[in-house]
């Protein structure tokens, strides 16, 4: 399997409100992938549904063990990796088993929480190389400081 590359970009909300982290794989935003396979595969609802998480909101912990599938577990053992467009995570999360090995990290098993019946098993997955992945969140925790709100 090719390995995939991850970015985390970090921008305040609509410019001025908090930080939003979106994940990018391989160039294009995750909520974009997401978007193009939930609407291929004529998922109602679909697009723009979306979109970063924001750590000022919740308490995702620090994000290397969040994005580390060391969530809070707040609704199960998967990981948010990303929120509903209007901020609130719980409202219309895609979850993904996240698993980590020495040399790889997994993003796998995708599912959105609230629609039990929507399959996702050609979604992904996606794997990284560890230290590519690491860089990342390092990346990202340098841009949110140890304090994101």
């Amino acid at each position: 399997m090719t390995s995939n590359e991850i970015r985390f970009d970090c921008r305040p909300r609509g410019g001025v409100g908090p930080l939003v982290v979106l994940s990018h794989i391989d160039g294009a935003p995750l909520t974009e992938l997401i978007d193009n396979f939930e609407i291929a595969a004529e998922m109602q609802p679909a697009g723009e549904a979306y979109g970063g998480l924001i750590p000022a909101f919740y308490r995702f912990g620090p994000m290397q063990d969040h994005f580390s599938g060391r969530s809070t577990n707040a609704m199960g053992p998967k990981t948010p990796v990303l929120g509903c467009e209007c901020g609130e995570w719980g409202c219309w999360p895609l979850m993904a088993r996240i698993t980590t090995t020495a040399e790889l990290v997994i993003w796998d098993s995708f599912e959105q929480p609230h629609r039990k019946t929507r399959e996702y098993r050609e979604f992904g997955p996606f794997q990284f190389e560890r230290g590519q992945y690491d860089a990342a969140l390092l990346a990202l925790n340098t841009a949110i400081g140890s304090d994101p709100t």
